[in-house]
């Protein structure tokens, strides 16, 4: 079942990365797959030893091939044929917290924009778009 080398995007399929094949395609399209640091085509091979880093959800896996298959296996399989060398997650009191507004409260009032500024650290010099504009009455 295992030979030499395998395409980049049947192997993150058969080791259980991506769904199906063609979201794995997609993702070397779109630029989210490098092999050995360098950014990989679909059709691109891979061989044993190889480290690929896979952008999913706005987060790196960081991926050792171990064994190359290219067929769909069950899970305790695809997890021998990788390495997952991925750092733990940030836990989420270390990562800051961005306030967010409340969904329909509609655009910062001037008042709200001086605060976010305050907050954000900027200086009075720089202003927003539109802030030279005379006020409506």
């Amino acid at each position: 079942m295992s030979v030499d080398t395998v395409r980049v995007d049947a192997w993150l399929w058969a080791v259980r990365v991506y769904k199906t094949r063609s979201a794995a395609t997609s993702a070397c399209r779109a630029g989210h797959v490098r092999v050995n640091g360098d950014r990989a085509k679909a059709a691109q091979s891979v061989r044993i030893g190889d480290q690929l880093r896979v952008r999913i959800a706005g987060f790196d896996r960081i991926l050792v091939v171990r064994q190359t298959i290219s067929k769909r296996v069950g899970a305790p399989l695809a997890a021998a044929a990788m390495e997952d060398l991925t750092p733990p997650p940030p836990s989420p009191e270390t990562v800051a917290l961005v306030p967010q507004r409340d969904r329909g409260a509609g655009r910062p009032t001037k008042r709200e924009r001086r605060d976010i500024d305050k907050l954000r650290g900027r200086s009075q010099d720089e202003q927003w778009p539109g802030d030279d504009l005379p006020d409506e009455q």
